[in-house]
């Protein structure tokens, strides 16, 4: 009776597999034959747009399945794996500071190219391997001497101007004493007025541009470059510009402050000059719009760096004279032009 029975069933089974077969060939047979519009489409889709929902939710997950598998694998890994890991990431990290490194070295350079180029310079580049920590005797030293060509007397350049002069040589180092030292001393002019005078460092390591004419009218802004009188310094290279007048023309007393055209403590690279084009003072430099910040950095370091005269009228006449106040009256003014025109 029981065999009788699961004879049934299983006839039962075949013939509902056959017709299931049938209706599955049926239907994709229509599918098949029905366009975009027909019924069975119109199904897919309803189920399709029902199923969209569960499937953006689940991606979350199968990514986060992911995510632990690949976790696993690498928790999996032995040490020596790791370990080659660990070095590449090292030397991965190496070059990519070798090649900041080299990209700020071409910056330098470049700037120092721009100087040789615009002023013809012939000369020697350099690195900076030592510096003094006196405050008394500002100088650097140099990687290029005798050997090189360098003699004790040459202008030094920086990627921005002049920083100073070499006092002395060995074969293959020379030492520079810079600008802002307490004993240097460069004979200096105003580009605009051609008036001379001497650029002098100090303790508090501003410049300050002295010996000009009373008359002559200086303004913040004004280029200093390098007069070549007494045959110190190569004629005609910049210095700096004026970044502050303590008083105005015809005031002996008035102190004038050059901010030079970069910051000496992040020197790294020098040019010695050996000469420069004899039309120098007639050029202008155009520097990159980074080269541009740091010197007005520096200029504005520069005016802040005094404390204000006593005597307020001069501190007014200063500020006249620096285009930072307004004209006291039209004679003063008349008397600022007549001293510039008899400068010039």
């Amino acid at each position: 009776m029981a065999l009788n029975f699961q004879n049934n069933e299983t006839s039962s089974g075949r013939v509902s597999l056959i017709i299931a077969l049938a209706v599955s060939l049926a239907c994709l047979g229509i599918y098949a034959a029905e366009g975009a519009q027909g019924p069975l489409h119109k199904v897919q889709s309803l189920f399709e747009g029902a199923a969209a929902p569960l499937q953006q939710a689940s991606a979350p997950l199968g990514a986060a399945v992911d995510e632990a598998e690949q976790g696993n694998a690498d928790n999996g890994a032995d040490e020596d794996t790791m370990a080659a890991l660990r070095e590449q990431n090292e030397q991965l990290t190496q070059q990519l500071t070798t090649a900041e490194e080299q990209r700020l070295e071409n910056e330098r350079l470049r700037s120092l190219l721009n100087l040789r180029d615009t002023y013809e310079i012939e000369g020697v580049a350099a690195r900076v391997i030592g510096r003094s920590t006196d405050a008394w005797n500002q100088d650097i030293t140099l990687d290029a001497g005798s050997n090189q060509g360098v003699e004790s007397g040459l202008t030094v350049m920086g990627p921005t101007g002049v920083i100073g002069q070499v006092i002395s040589v060995s074969g293959n180092s020379c030492r520079v004493r810079l600008l802002t030292d307490p004993q240097s001393g460069a004979a200096a002019m105003v580009q605009s007025s051609r008036a001379e005078g001497i650029v002098r460092g100090s303790l508090d390591g501003l410049l300050y541009l002295e010996n000009i004419s009373a008359d002559v009218n200086i303004q913040v802004g004004d280029v200093v470059l390098t007069s070549g009188l007494g045959g110190s310094y190569t004629r005609g290279l910049l210095i700096g510009t004026v970044a502050r007048v303590e008083g105005s023309a015809g005031n002996d007393s008035r102190r004038i402050v050059v901010a030079p055209n970069g910051s000496v403590d992040l020197l790294q690279e020098a040019l010695v000059v050996f000469s420069a084009a004899s039309d120098a003072a007639d050029r202008t430099v155009r520097f990159s719009s980074d080269d541009a910040q740091g010197a007005e950095g520096e200029s504005d370091q520069a005016g802040a760096g005094d404390s204000p005269d006593d005597d307020g009228g001069e501190d007014g006449a200063a500020s006249d004279a620096s285009g930072d106040g307004k004209a006291a009256d039209e004679d003063g003014s008349a008397d600022n032009a007549d001293g510039g025109e008899e400068g010039r």
